[in-house]
């Protein structure tokens, strides 16, 4: 087993928080007109006055005027009808020991979906966390894929069959120190296919996207290949998780990335951070890919693939609490660019 890369893992709880804060009417807070109106004659309209808010459902506080044959009521245009009750919870999900999440997706059925870490519960020091709650925070399953070393998962999407798609590190299978670890799981969570992708140092996956072929692309960083410290490091898997291509991107220092689209053009577009060019001691990178990874900035290299891994399911703990808070931050505007390309 190899050492486990300590630097990577935050001990922390996987929490979720989430806040939807709707306004909620009470019917005593109500304008409603008095309980008895003038009697109407046919063809005559009664409108209520412009501040009345209307509640939706009987109240027994509102007693709308009796109308005759032909008259009509209709709300002001500004009525503002009531909404039902707020929709908001907070959950903590793990074990004994440490498990956090990196990355949250609402799916495709209104639930939840996260991907972390944990070293309460799998095959290894820490493996990938999978978490599966429904819309209302209650826990549907979680899953744990790794081995005996070291897995986390940086990177969570749900896929075009339903599925999900995980991006992250190993240190229990590849090629090297740690590699970049994709794992497929069903609609289920049930294992389909994992891959590791690097070389003999080490390689880390931080996004990943599912793209237009149905394949997969993923963005990190790599200190096995390229030309500095750490460079870039793009792999784009076919739908079946197999390896394609891999580019790095960067320069004599430090680069890494860490955010990952596919654009309107076929292409990709990179965001991260560099230390070898800009104007301070690191700068935000951006780089734009063609279809084929390649860019004006970029050295291709061929590295190794393989595939491994581990399924099991837990039976974690699960319990309630948290603490929001709206901290006031500072903005301001700045920045150099700087142009690597002719």
């Amino acid at each position: 087993m190899r050492t486990p890369i300590k630097t990577l893992l935050k001990p922390l709880s996987l929490a979720l928080f989430v806040a939807t804060t709707l306004p909620t009417q009470n019917a005593c807070n109500q304008t409603s007109p008095s309980s008895n109106p003038p009697t109407q004659t046919a063809h005559t309209q009664t409108s209520p006055p412009f501040d009345t808010i209307f509640a939706i459902g009987p109240s027994p506080y509102f007693n709308p005027p009796t109308q005759n044959a032909h008259t009509q009521t209709s709300p002001p245009s500004d009525t503002i009808p009531a909404i039902g009750p707020s929709s908001h919870f907070c959950k903590a999900i793990g074990g004994k020991d440490y498990d956090w999440g990196e990355s949250l997706i609402q799916t495709s059925d209104g639930g939840y979906a996260i991907a972390g870490y944990t070293n309460s519960f799998g095959a290894g020091d820490y493996d990938v966390y999978f978490v599966k709650l429904d819309a209302k925070g209650n826990l549907q399953w979680t899953k744990t894929i790794g081995q005996e070393g070291s897995e986390g998962g940086e990177s969570l999407i749900q896929t075009a069959d339903g599925g999900y798609a995980i991006a992250g590190y190993t240190n229990s299978f590849g090629a090297g120190e740690t590699d970049v670890y994709v794992v497929k799981l069903d609609a289920h969570g049930n294992l389909q296919w994992t891959k590791t992708i690097g070389g003999p140092e080490i390689d880390l996956g931080h996004s990943l996207i599912q793209t237009a072929d149905s394949g997969y692309a993923i963005v990190g960083k790599t200190n096995s290949f390229g030309a500095g410290d750490y460079d870039v490091y793009v792999v784009k898997l076919d739908a079946k998780g197999n390896l394609q291509w891999t580019k790095t991107i960067g320069g004599p220092d430090y680069e890494s990335g860490t955010s990952l689209i596919q654009t309107s053009d076929g292409g990709y577009a990179i965001a991260g951070k560099t230390i070898s060019f800009g104007a301070g001691e690191t700068d935000v990178y951006v780089v734009k890919l063609d279809k084929n990874g390649n860019a004006c900035c970029s050295v291709s290299q061929t590295s190794q693939v393989g595939s491994g891994g581990t399924l099991s399911s837990p039976a974690p703990s699960i319990g309630s609490g948290g603490k929001l808070t709206s901290p006031t931050s500072r903005t301001s505007s700045g920045g150099t660019l700087t142009n690597q390309c002719p």
